[in-house]
C-alpha cells in the first residue's frame, strides 16, 4: 500500500460511482486514511434524468453536466478508458490521452460501477441507424438531427424525401422512451412554425411500445392516462409492437407495418457493461451477484452496484431495480462499508424502497407515483422538475437550469444547429454526429466548434 493507506479504485462515474466518490470525499475531509481514485471515460458527471431536455432544446448543453474535478478535491480522478480488470492480481488496466498511454492501477478495494450499454437485440440494421439516449453526445446528435431534418424538408429539393424527414420514431415505452418522445414532440411542433414551407399536420411522431400500456412501472391507470395525453398531443402509439428491422429509409414493425423515416431513437434495451463478461466472479443475467453489503462473494475487496450488480432485496426476496435512485444510495453504502472494513467496524446492509416514480409527458403535463399516491397533470410535471432540480449537483447548475426553464416559458426554443465536424484540412471522421459524406463535400470549409467549456471534455463520438 502506498503510504500505508488502503487503495480504493472506483470504476465508472455514473450515479453509483460518483456518489460513492462523494461519500469518500466527505470521509477524507474528516480525516479518513484511504487513497481513493475514480476512473471514468468522461471528465464530467452527467445528470441523465434531464438528458431528453437537452435533446429538445429546453436546457443548455452543459447545464446538466458537472466537471468531476469541481466535485472532487480529495479523491483522485483519472480521465481515461478502462481496458481490463484482473481480480486475481488486484490490478486494473487503463489508458488515456491521444496516444492511449497504458497504466496498471493496483487496488485493495475495487468498486464496479461501470453502468450499462445499449442492447440492440441483434435486430437487423438497428445498431447502424438508430439514435440512442445514454450520453450527452447522444442528446446533442439527436437535437442536431431534428433541426437538420426540418431545414432540409423546408426546401423543394427535399420534397421527395419529405415523408422520411418528417416522420420520427422512438422505440421503447418505458421512462426513457416516453420522456424522449414527449420532449421531441413539443420541440418539433413548436419549431415547425419557423419553417414557411412546412405544416404541422405533416409531422408524424410515433412511439413503439412492446407492452399494452406505456410506463408499466407506474401501473395501468397512470400508463393509460399518459397514453391518452400523448395521443391528444398527436403522438401515434403502436402498442404490443416491436421494431423488427431497419433498412435504408424504412423500419419494419412486428405488426407488419412499415414506416418511412431516417429517425429511429432506440430506448428499448440495455446490457451490462461487456467488461463484466471477463470477470471470474459469479454472475446472473450478465450482472455481478453481490450480498446485502454489496460485496462480491469469494472475492475479498470487490464491490459492485448499479447496473453492474444484482443486489438482493431482503423484503421481497428479489433484486433491487437498477434505477438512479437506487444506484446513488448503493454508492453511498458501498463507500461506508469499505471504510467500515478498513476500520474493522460494522458494515451496513443495503435497504431501500422506491420513494416515487415521475415522468414528464409533454405540454407541462406529467405522471407520478409518490409513496403509493398517484398524481397526474401539471402538478406531476411540477413535482418532476422540482425534485430533480434539487437532486442536480452543485448550486451553480441548479441556478442555470432554473434560469433555462424560466426563459423557456418566455421565449421559443432555440433552433441553432451545432456543427461538430473537424476542419477540412484534417482527415474526415469515421462518422459525423449529424451529416453524411455528401453534405461534407458540399460544405468543405467547416470549422470545428470544439473549445473548453467549464472544464468539460466534450467528446466527438463516431
Amino acid at each position: 500500500m502506498a503510504n500505508n493507506k488502503p487503495r480504493v479504485l472506483i470504476l465508472g462515474g455514473g450515479f453509483g460511482g460518483m456518489y460513492a466518490a462523494l461519500e469518500f470525499e466527505r470521509a477524507l475531509e474528516r480525516g479518513a486514511n484511504v487513497d481513493v481514485t475514480l476512473v471514468n471515460h468522461d471528465n464530467f458527471f452527467l445528470f441523465t434524468p434531464m438528458l431528453h431536455e437537452v435533446a429538445a432544446s429546453d436546457l443548455d448543453i452543459t447545464n446538466i453536466v458537472s466537471p468531476i474535478r469541481k466535485l472532487l478535491r480529495r479523491v483522485t480522478f483519472f480521465h481515461g478508458e478502462i481496458e481490463s480488470i484482473d481480480l486475481v492480481h488486484r490490478r486494473v488496466g487503463v489508458s488515456h490521452g491521444h496516444e492511449l498511454h497504458c497504466h496498471s492501477l493496483p487496488y485493495d478495494h475495487l468498486v464496479l460501477a461501470l453502468g450499462s450499454t445499449t442492447n440492440f437485440f441483434g435486430i437487423p440494421g438497428l445498431a447502424q441507424r438508430a439514435f440512442t439516449m445514454k450520453s450527452l453526445s447522444d442528446a446533442i446528435a439527436l437535437r442536431n438531427h431534428l433541426i437538420a431534418n426540418l431545414e432540409e424538408a423546408d426546401f423543394a429539393c427535399g420534397a421527395s424525401l419529405c415523408t422520411g424527414l418528417l416522420n420520427f420514431v422512438v422505440a421503447g415505452g418505458g421512462f426513457a422512451g416516453v420522456e424522449t418522445i414527449a420532449a421531441m414532440n413539443d420541440f418539433l411542433r413548436e419549431a415547425i412554425r419557423f419553417f414557411p414551407h412546412l405544416r404541422e399536420d405533416r409531422l408524424r411522431v410515433i412511439l413503439v411500445s412492446a407492452g399494452p400500456v406505456i410506463l408499466p412501472e407506474l401501473g395501468e391507470k397512470l400508463g393509460t392516462y399518459a397514453q391518452r395525453k400523448l395521443a391528444e398531443q398527436e403522438v401515434e402509439i403502436h402498442s404490443n409492437c416491436k421494431v423488427t428491422a431497419v433498412k435504408d429509409q424504412d423500419i419494419t414493425l412486428s405488426d407488419g407495418s412499415t414506416i418511412t423515416t431516417n429517425t429511429v431513437v432506440w430506448t428499448a434495451g440495455i446490457s451490462p457493461h461487456p467488461l463484466l463478461d471477463t470477470l471470474p466472479c459469479p454472475k446472473a443475467r450478465g450482472r455481478v451477484l453481490v450480498n446485502e453489503y454489496l460485496e462480491v462473494p469469494e472475492w475479498s475487496g470487490v464491490w459492485a452496484l448499479g447496473d453492474c450488480a444484482l443486489v438482493p432485496n431482503g423484503k421481497t426476496g428479489e433484486y433491487h431495480p437498477p434505477t438512479a435512485q437506487h444506484a446513488l444510495r448503493e454508492g453511498r453504502i458501498a463507500a461506508q462499508n469499505i471504510l467500515a472494513t478498513v476500520r474493522q467496524g460494522w458494515k451496513k446492509p443495503f435497504v431501500y424502497s422506491t420513494i416515487g416514480l415521475l415522468a414528464p409527458i409533454g405540454k407541462r403535463t406529467g405522471v407520478a407515483n409518490i409513496l403509493g399516491v398517484n398524481f397526474s397533470g401539471f402538478i406531476a410535471w411540477w413535482l418532476w422538475r422540482t425534485i430533480y432540480l434539487f437532486k442536480l449537483p452543485r448550486f451553480e447548475k441548479k441556478v442555470l437550469v432554473a434560469l433555462d426553464w424560466t426563459l423557456d416559458v418566455l421565449f421559443s426554443k432555440d433552433l441553432v444547429h451545432f456543427r461538430t465536424t473537424r476542419p477540412h484540412t484534417q482527415a474526415p471522421p469515421h462518422e459525423e454526429l449529424e451529416h453524411s459524406k455528401r453534405s461534407e463535400e458540399l460544405s468543405p470549409h467547416r470549422r470545428s466548434m470544439r473549445r473548453p467549456i467549464d472544464l468539460l471534455h466534450m467528446r466527438e463520438e463516431h
